[in-house]
């Protein structure tokens, strides 16, 4: 699997957390507190000029830094088709369909032969802040699918191309980066962060949020010429998929969910299942490793948890050096391996920046950090950290305190020496965030919606495989299906031959799974 898996990991250590989403909020511009709100969404009819665009499909450039674009221009698929790019305009806020509006960038590869076209196959690569745009062209499990749809994705608003918010510059974002802060300052640090993306993107900051995202879903599916939504979303896209389920169960497609999100957890427990969940995969490296004397630095799983501990109090301490200058912190190796961990196909990687580490170069695992944070080799941003922030600080109405933080330490301490604090540490990014959010969990039943097959990993340290049956379960019976792999890394198609299958059956043939299948 390719660069998606690296984006989930922001939201983690650098960023908040999986946020929750509500369907109401309040209306106007402020509530008493000098704080913008994110406003009540309803159902008001779209006006024709926005519902019956016609996208201008154009071969697309190379992707912006904004996207996290490397310079270089999608190139063609295997059969020569090219990748094409459009915009398609959208309301900046839902409330006043006719004010304002903002272009969301999209991209496409058009269905070639081999079946019935049945339409467009619309992606959701996660984080939040994840560009569809830049994500899709090197997601190369999807090309299957073209057999009968449309391979479809985009920047969600805030993201990349779509209105990104911008908050600190390069050298400012890599000047946080290196510093090390305690509770109290961090959360000064992310007020001084708040002000300066109200600065930069306060016009779009009260409209970035899940619910406006699903809408967006909705109005691509109509330019797009869909009676349905088919859907592919991993990650944070199971969320938006859930959400979008919920207000438009009626215009549901084929849709598949995979490291699923958990509906029912609110940011604490989101943030604490994350920890577990990570310190649950490191521990998996562990075993694996030791099975591997050859190649593994560790005598056994427990020499590797107490050296990995002993090279993160050295960071602590005195970050290492690195061939560009830069420093790796603790937090940032922390990140570092947090990144590998996404998938076992990355865990021999690990083993060589934990090596590299220990013999005193920061090099390996700072990449790595960079990876997550969205940020090139020329020392660029991309959009992904700063719309991660805005989309969660949108979507949830939690403002923990250092205070608050503090008096959960513990407890986070004890779901993961190495991914705790850091984990806590995240609970405070919306601290001094100009706009309020006005939910803990999102709304996510779909009563009358078609099946939508929901997948969970054993082994995935992102998405805890419960969210999973959660998500299944609040859905709804008869549409949400779970099928669970007892597999290894966050996401699974294209990685499990099993359900990898099942997804093929069901978006190609409308075959669904039974309800409870595991795959090995």
């Amino acid at each position: 699997m390719s660069r998606f898996i690296a984006l989930r990991t922001a939201s983690l250590l650098s960023a908040s957390l999986l946020l929750a989403v509500g369907t109401t909020a309040c209306s106007g511009d402020k509530d008493g507190t000098g704080l913008r709100t994110s406003p009540a969404l309803t159902a008001t009819a779209l006006p024709t000029a926005l519902t019956s665009q016609k996208p201008d499909w154009q071969p697309c450039p190379a992707p912006s830094i904004a996207q996290g674009g490397d310079g270089k221009a999608p190139g063609k698929l295997p059969d020569g088709t090219a990748w094409e790019c459009a915009t398609m305009k959208a309301p900046l806020d839902y409330a006043r369909p006719d004010g304002d509006t903002i272009d969301l960038a999209m991209i496409r590869a058009k269905a070639v032969g081999g079946g019935k076209r049945i339409g467009s196959l619309v992606f959701n690569f996660g984080g939040p802040g994840a560009s569809g745009v830049a994500t899709l062209p090197e997601y190369d499990a999807a090309q299957s699918l073209r057999s009968r749809y449309d391979l479809v994705s985009f920047d969600p608003r805030g993201v990349g191309n779509s209105a990104g918010v911008t908050c600190l510059s390069d050298k400012e974002t890599d000047e946080r980066r290196a510093s090390t802060h305690d509770l109290t300052e961090t959360a000064e640090e992310n007020k001084r962060t708040a002000a300066a993306c109200a600065k930069k993107s306060g016009k779009v900051l009260p409209h970035v949020g899940t619910e406006s995202a699903a809408r967006d879903l909705d109005l691509m599916r109509q330019v797009l010429g869909d009676a349905k939504l088919h859907y592919f979303g991993i990650s944070y896209g199971t969320e938006l998929g859930g959400v979008y389920a919920h207000l438009f169960p009626k215009k549901v497609g084929r849709t598949v969910l995979d490291a699923v999100v958990d509906p029912a957890k609110d940011l604490v427990q989101e943030s604490l299942g994350q920890a577990k969940g990570f310190q649950l995969a490191l521990d998996n490296y562990l075993a694996d490793c030791a099975k591997t004397p050859g190649t593994c630095p560790y005598r056994s799983p427990e020499d590797g948890h107490r050296r990995i501990a002993e090279l993160l109090v050295k960071t602590g301490e005195q970050p290492l050096p690195t061939t560009s200058g830069r420093k790796l912190t603790q937090e940032e190796a922390v990140n570092g391996i947090a990144q590998m961990l996404y998938s076992d196909e990355l865990w021999p990687s690990l083993s060589i920046s934990l090596s590299d580490a220990e013999q005193g170069s920061g090099d390996n695992l700072l990449t790595m950090a960079d990876v997550l944070s969205g940020r090139d080799d020329r020392g660029h941003y991309s959009t992904m950290q700063a719309a991660n922030t805005a989309i969660n600080c949108a979507d949830t109405k939690r403002r923990p305190t250092p205070q608050d933080v503090a008096a959960r330490l513990p407890e986070f301490r004890k779901a993961s020496p190495v991914f705790g604090e850091p984990a806590a540490k995240g609970l405070l990014s919306c601290t001094g965030w100009p706009v309020t959010g006005k939910s803990d969990t999102p709304q996510v039943s779909a009563p009358g919606a078609d099946p939508i097959v929901v997948i969970g990993n054993a082994g995935d340290p992102a998405t805890p495989v419960e969210g999973a049956r959660k998500m299944a379960e609040e859905l709804g019976k008869g549409v949400g299906v779970l099928l669970t792999v007892k597999g290894e890394g966050h996401g699974t198609y294209g990685v499990n031959p099993c359900a990898t299958k099942a997804v093929n059956e069901h978006l190609l043939h409308g075959k669904v799974p039974s309800d409870g299948t595991v795959c090995s």
